[in-house]
Protein backbone atom coordinates (compact mmCIF):
# COMPACT_ATOMS: atom_id res chain seq x y z
CA UNK A 1 0.00 0.00 0.00
CA UNK A 2 1.40 3.40 -0.98
CA UNK A 3 1.71 6.12 1.67
CA UNK A 4 -0.55 9.12 1.12
CA UNK A 5 1.02 11.85 -0.99
CA UNK A 6 2.78 14.59 0.90
CA UNK A 7 1.30 18.03 0.41
CA UNK A 8 3.58 20.88 -0.75
CA UNK A 9 3.00 22.63 2.58
CA UNK A 10 4.18 19.55 4.48
CA UNK A 11 7.24 19.22 2.24
CA UNK A 12 8.12 22.85 2.93
CA UNK A 13 8.45 22.04 6.64
CA UNK A 14 11.56 20.00 5.81
CA UNK A 15 13.18 22.56 3.53
CA UNK A 16 15.22 25.62 4.39
CA UNK A 17 13.46 28.90 3.76
CA UNK A 18 15.87 31.06 1.78
CA UNK A 19 14.95 34.25 3.67
CA UNK A 20 16.53 32.67 6.77
CA UNK A 21 19.79 31.99 4.91
CA UNK A 22 20.35 35.31 3.15
CA UNK A 23 21.95 38.60 4.05
CA UNK A 24 19.65 41.34 2.74
CA UNK A 25 22.73 43.47 2.01
CA UNK A 26 24.17 40.95 -0.45
CA UNK A 27 24.66 42.32 -3.98
CA UNK A 28 22.42 39.70 -5.62
CA UNK A 29 19.59 40.36 -3.18
CA UNK A 30 19.77 44.07 -3.88
CA UNK A 31 20.13 43.58 -7.64
CA UNK A 32 17.05 41.32 -7.69
CA UNK A 33 15.03 44.08 -6.01
CA UNK A 34 15.92 46.50 -8.83
CA UNK A 35 14.70 44.23 -11.64
CA UNK A 36 11.14 44.45 -12.94
CA UNK A 37 10.56 40.69 -13.18
CA UNK A 38 6.88 40.87 -14.28
CA UNK A 39 7.98 42.73 -17.42
CA UNK A 40 10.23 39.79 -18.35
CA UNK A 41 7.30 37.43 -17.79
CA UNK A 42 5.13 39.43 -20.19
CA UNK A 43 7.89 39.57 -22.80
CA UNK A 44 9.30 36.05 -22.57
CA UNK A 45 6.71 33.88 -20.79
CA UNK A 46 5.49 32.25 -24.01
CA UNK A 47 9.06 31.33 -24.97
CA UNK A 48 9.45 29.09 -21.93
CA UNK A 49 6.28 27.06 -22.48
CA UNK A 50 6.62 23.47 -23.62
CA UNK A 51 3.98 21.79 -25.76
CA UNK A 52 1.77 19.64 -23.53
CA UNK A 53 3.72 20.50 -20.37
CA UNK A 54 3.68 23.38 -17.87
CA UNK A 55 6.08 26.15 -18.81
CA UNK A 56 9.18 26.87 -16.80
CA UNK A 57 9.38 29.92 -14.59
CA UNK A 58 10.40 32.93 -16.67
CA UNK A 59 12.23 34.36 -13.67
CA UNK A 60 14.24 31.15 -13.35
CA UNK A 61 15.34 31.21 -16.98
CA UNK A 62 15.99 34.96 -17.17
CA UNK A 63 17.73 34.84 -13.79
CA UNK A 64 20.05 32.05 -14.92
CA UNK A 65 20.99 33.98 -18.06
CA UNK A 66 21.69 37.13 -16.06
CA UNK A 67 23.82 35.21 -13.53
CA UNK A 68 25.68 33.49 -16.36
CA UNK A 69 26.81 36.82 -17.81
CA UNK A 70 27.36 38.71 -14.55
CA UNK A 71 29.51 35.87 -13.21
CA UNK A 72 31.18 34.88 -16.49
CA UNK A 73 29.96 31.28 -16.34
CA UNK A 74 29.08 28.66 -18.91
CA UNK A 75 25.57 27.16 -19.01
CA UNK A 76 26.81 24.09 -17.13
CA UNK A 77 28.60 26.17 -14.50
CA UNK A 78 25.70 28.49 -13.72
CA UNK A 79 23.37 25.49 -13.35
CA UNK A 80 25.84 23.73 -11.03
CA UNK A 81 26.27 26.84 -8.87
CA UNK A 82 22.50 27.34 -8.71
CA UNK A 83 22.26 23.98 -6.95
CA UNK A 84 24.79 25.06 -4.29
CA UNK A 85 24.24 28.79 -3.83
CA UNK A 86 21.14 30.08 -1.99
CA UNK A 87 21.72 33.58 -3.39
CA UNK A 88 21.52 32.20 -6.94
CA UNK A 89 18.25 30.43 -6.11
CA UNK A 90 16.71 33.48 -4.44
CA UNK A 91 17.76 35.65 -7.40
CA UNK A 92 15.86 33.23 -9.66
CA UNK A 93 12.71 33.49 -7.53
CA UNK A 94 12.86 30.45 -5.27
CA UNK A 95 11.41 30.67 -1.75
CA UNK A 96 12.87 27.42 -0.41
CA UNK A 97 16.31 25.91 -1.04
CA UNK A 98 16.10 23.40 -3.87
CA UNK A 99 18.19 20.26 -4.27
CA UNK A 100 17.38 19.62 -7.92
CA UNK A 101 17.26 21.84 -10.96
CA UNK A 102 13.78 22.01 -12.56
CA UNK A 103 15.12 21.96 -16.11
CA UNK A 104 17.36 20.11 -18.52
CA UNK A 105 20.67 22.03 -18.60
CA UNK A 106 20.58 22.07 -22.38
CA UNK A 107 17.39 24.13 -22.08
CA UNK A 108 19.34 27.37 -21.71
CA UNK A 109 20.90 27.06 -25.16
CA UNK A 110 17.68 25.80 -26.73
CA UNK A 111 15.48 28.59 -25.39
CA UNK A 112 18.07 31.30 -25.98
CA UNK A 113 17.80 30.44 -29.68
CA UNK A 114 14.05 31.08 -29.67
CA UNK A 115 14.33 34.81 -29.00
CA UNK A 116 16.00 36.14 -32.16
CA UNK A 117 16.95 39.73 -33.02
CA UNK A 118 13.46 40.83 -34.06
CA UNK A 119 12.01 39.72 -30.75
CA UNK A 120 14.78 41.53 -28.86
CA UNK A 121 14.02 44.75 -30.73
CA UNK A 122 10.35 44.41 -29.88
CA UNK A 123 11.11 43.79 -26.21
CA UNK A 124 13.40 46.81 -26.07
CA UNK A 125 10.73 49.00 -27.63
CA UNK A 126 8.20 47.75 -25.09
CA UNK A 127 10.32 48.51 -22.03
CA UNK A 128 10.14 51.93 -20.44
CA UNK A 129 12.96 51.52 -17.91
CA UNK A 130 16.57 50.38 -17.99
CA UNK A 131 18.68 51.27 -14.96
CA UNK A 132 21.74 49.12 -15.55
CA UNK A 133 23.81 47.99 -18.54
CA UNK A 134 26.83 45.75 -17.89
CA UNK A 135 29.01 45.22 -20.97
CA UNK A 136 30.90 41.98 -20.38
CA UNK A 137 31.03 40.18 -23.74
CA UNK A 138 34.53 39.22 -24.77
CA UNK A 139 37.06 36.78 -26.16
CA UNK A 140 40.57 36.36 -24.80
CA UNK A 141 43.99 36.55 -26.40
CA UNK A 142 44.05 32.86 -27.36
CA UNK A 143 40.37 31.92 -27.75
CA UNK A 144 39.67 30.41 -31.20
CA UNK A 145 43.42 30.44 -31.82
CA UNK A 146 46.17 33.09 -31.59
CA UNK A 147 46.09 34.02 -35.28
CA UNK A 148 44.49 37.21 -36.58
CA UNK A 149 40.77 36.84 -37.24
CA UNK A 150 38.08 39.19 -38.50
CA UNK A 151 34.41 39.70 -37.78
CA UNK A 152 31.67 39.35 -40.38
CA UNK A 153 32.11 43.09 -41.00
CA UNK A 154 35.82 42.66 -41.67
CA UNK A 155 37.06 44.23 -38.41
CA UNK A 156 39.79 42.67 -36.25
CA UNK A 157 37.81 40.19 -34.15
CA UNK A 158 38.85 41.17 -30.62
CA UNK A 159 38.34 44.86 -31.34
CA UNK A 160 34.91 44.05 -32.78
CA UNK A 161 33.69 41.73 -30.01
CA UNK A 162 35.34 43.16 -26.91
CA UNK A 163 34.90 46.83 -27.72
CA UNK A 164 32.89 47.79 -30.81
CA UNK A 165 29.86 45.60 -30.03
CA UNK A 166 29.52 47.14 -26.54
CA UNK A 167 30.04 50.61 -27.98
CA UNK A 168 27.18 50.13 -30.43
CA UNK A 169 24.86 48.53 -27.87
CA UNK A 170 25.51 51.30 -25.34
CA UNK A 171 24.44 53.93 -27.86
CA UNK A 172 21.42 51.81 -28.80
CA UNK A 173 20.39 51.77 -25.13
CA UNK A 174 21.22 55.39 -24.25
CA UNK A 175 17.73 56.86 -24.80
CA UNK A 176 16.21 54.30 -22.43
CA UNK A 177 19.02 54.67 -19.87
CA UNK A 178 18.62 58.45 -19.87
CA UNK A 179 14.86 58.19 -19.51
CA UNK A 180 15.33 55.81 -16.56
CA UNK A 181 17.96 57.87 -14.72
CA UNK A 182 19.58 57.37 -12.30
CA UNK A 183 21.17 54.62 -14.38
CA UNK A 184 24.58 53.00 -14.62
CA UNK A 185 26.79 51.61 -17.37
CA UNK A 186 29.57 49.24 -16.33
CA UNK A 187 32.24 48.23 -18.85
CA UNK A 188 34.19 45.12 -17.86
CA UNK A 189 37.74 45.78 -19.08
CA UNK A 190 41.15 44.57 -17.91
CA UNK A 191 44.50 45.62 -16.48
CA UNK A 192 45.94 44.25 -19.72
CA UNK A 193 46.00 47.39 -21.90
CA UNK A 194 47.95 48.35 -25.03
CA UNK A 195 47.96 51.81 -26.67
CA UNK A 196 46.11 52.09 -29.97
CA UNK A 197 48.18 52.63 -33.11
CA UNK A 198 45.76 54.79 -35.09
CA UNK A 199 47.72 54.10 -38.27
CA UNK A 200 46.90 50.39 -37.89
CA UNK A 201 43.95 50.00 -35.53
CA UNK A 202 43.06 46.58 -36.96
CA UNK A 203 46.64 45.37 -36.42
CA UNK A 204 47.31 44.12 -39.93
CA UNK A 205 51.05 44.16 -39.17
CA UNK A 206 52.84 42.54 -36.25
CA UNK A 207 49.67 40.90 -34.97
CA UNK A 208 49.45 39.07 -31.66
CA UNK A 209 46.35 37.95 -29.79
CA UNK A 210 47.68 39.48 -26.59
CA UNK A 211 48.13 42.89 -28.16
CA UNK A 212 44.72 42.73 -29.83
CA UNK A 213 43.02 41.81 -26.55
CA UNK A 214 44.85 44.53 -24.60
CA UNK A 215 44.06 47.16 -27.23
CA UNK A 216 40.37 46.26 -27.17
CA UNK A 217 40.30 46.60 -23.38
CA UNK A 218 41.98 50.01 -23.41
CA UNK A 219 39.43 51.04 -26.04
CA UNK A 220 36.67 50.15 -23.57
CA UNK A 221 38.24 52.35 -20.91
CA UNK A 222 38.75 55.26 -23.31
CA UNK A 223 35.10 54.95 -24.33
CA UNK A 224 34.09 54.89 -20.65
CA UNK A 225 35.82 58.20 -19.92
CA UNK A 226 34.57 59.78 -23.14
CA UNK A 227 30.95 58.69 -22.63
CA UNK A 228 31.01 59.76 -18.98
CA UNK A 229 31.92 63.28 -20.09
CA UNK A 230 29.21 63.26 -22.76
CA UNK A 231 26.58 62.17 -20.22
CA UNK A 232 27.61 64.55 -17.42
CA UNK A 233 24.50 65.82 -15.67
CA UNK A 234 22.20 63.29 -17.34
CA UNK A 235 21.93 60.98 -14.32
CA UNK A 236 23.69 58.17 -16.22
CA UNK A 237 27.10 57.18 -14.85
CA UNK A 238 29.73 55.19 -16.76
CA UNK A 239 32.60 53.30 -15.13
CA UNK A 240 35.00 50.51 -16.08
CA UNK A 241 36.94 47.91 -14.15
CA UNK A 242 39.34 45.03 -14.12
CA UNK A 243 37.22 42.60 -12.05
CA UNK A 244 39.95 40.14 -11.02
CA UNK A 245 43.07 38.54 -12.47
CA UNK A 246 42.69 35.26 -14.39
CA UNK A 247 39.36 34.21 -12.95
CA UNK A 248 38.27 30.60 -13.30
CA UNK A 249 36.26 31.25 -16.48
CA UNK A 250 35.95 29.43 -19.78
CA UNK A 251 37.86 32.23 -21.53
CA UNK A 252 40.84 31.91 -19.19
CA UNK A 253 40.94 28.12 -19.29
CA UNK A 254 40.63 28.00 -23.09
CA UNK A 255 43.57 30.39 -23.24
CA UNK A 256 45.72 27.78 -21.49
CA UNK A 257 46.07 29.92 -18.36
CA UNK A 258 45.87 28.58 -14.81
CA UNK A 259 43.20 30.55 -12.92
CA UNK A 260 44.37 32.43 -9.83
CA UNK A 261 41.14 34.25 -8.87
CA UNK A 262 37.58 33.10 -8.34
CA UNK A 263 34.55 34.12 -10.33
CA UNK A 264 32.99 35.26 -7.05
CA UNK A 265 35.80 37.80 -6.55
CA UNK A 266 35.24 39.23 -10.01
CA UNK A 267 31.47 39.18 -9.61
CA UNK A 268 31.70 41.11 -6.36
CA UNK A 269 33.75 43.83 -8.05
CA UNK A 270 31.31 44.11 -10.97
CA UNK A 271 28.29 44.26 -8.68
CA UNK A 272 30.01 46.95 -6.59
CA UNK A 273 30.00 49.27 -9.61
CA UNK A 274 26.51 48.11 -10.58
CA UNK A 275 24.63 48.56 -7.31
CA UNK A 276 27.07 49.87 -4.67
CA UNK A 277 25.67 52.83 -2.72
CA UNK A 278 29.13 54.42 -2.62
CA UNK A 279 29.18 54.55 -6.45
CA UNK A 280 26.14 56.81 -6.74
CA UNK A 281 27.04 59.80 -8.90
CA UNK A 282 30.62 58.64 -9.56
CA UNK A 283 31.51 58.44 -13.23
CA UNK A 284 34.40 58.16 -15.68
CA UNK A 285 36.47 56.01 -13.32
CA UNK A 286 38.55 52.85 -13.69
CA UNK A 287 38.74 50.27 -10.90
CA UNK A 288 41.07 47.38 -10.18
CA UNK A 289 38.71 45.06 -8.35
CA UNK A 290 37.14 47.11 -5.59
CA UNK A 291 39.77 49.85 -5.62
CA UNK A 292 40.04 52.96 -7.83
CA UNK A 293 42.99 52.69 -10.20
CA UNK A 294 44.69 54.34 -13.17
CA UNK A 295 44.49 53.05 -16.71
CA UNK A 296 47.10 53.34 -19.47
CA UNK A 297 48.08 56.97 -20.10
CA UNK A 298 46.37 56.98 -23.52
CA UNK A 299 43.00 56.71 -21.76
CA UNK A 300 43.48 60.25 -20.44
CA UNK A 301 44.55 61.72 -23.79
CA UNK A 302 41.54 63.69 -25.02
CA UNK A 303 42.78 63.83 -28.62
CA UNK A 304 43.24 60.04 -28.71
CA UNK A 305 39.77 59.49 -27.29
CA UNK A 306 38.29 61.77 -29.93
CA UNK A 307 40.05 59.83 -32.70
CA UNK A 308 38.71 56.56 -31.29
CA UNK A 309 35.21 58.02 -30.97
CA UNK A 310 35.19 59.25 -34.58
CA UNK A 311 36.43 55.89 -35.87
CA UNK A 312 33.98 53.92 -33.72
CA UNK A 313 30.96 55.93 -34.84
CA UNK A 314 31.97 55.34 -38.44
CA UNK A 315 32.55 51.60 -38.00
CA UNK A 316 29.28 51.18 -36.06
CA UNK A 317 27.31 53.08 -38.70
CA UNK A 318 26.22 55.76 -36.23
CA UNK A 319 25.90 59.47 -37.04
CA UNK A 320 28.90 61.63 -36.16
CA UNK A 321 28.52 63.61 -32.95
Amino acid sequence: MRPPPTSPAAEDLFRHQLSNLLDARHELVRLAELINWPRFDLAYGALYAERGRPGLSTRLMVGLHLLKHVKGLSDEQVCAQWLENPYFQAFCGETYFQHSLPLDRSSMTRWRGRIGPDRLEAVLADHRRLNLFISNAGIGSQNQGPHRQTSADGHELRFAVNYLAGFLLAYRLLPLLKASAPSRIVNVASLGQHPIDFDDVMITKGYSGGRAYAQSKLSQIMFTIDLAQELAGSGVTVNALHPATYMNTTMVREGGITPISTVEQGGEAILHLAVGDDMAGKTGLFFNGLQPSKANAQAYDGAARQRLRTLSLELAGLPAA
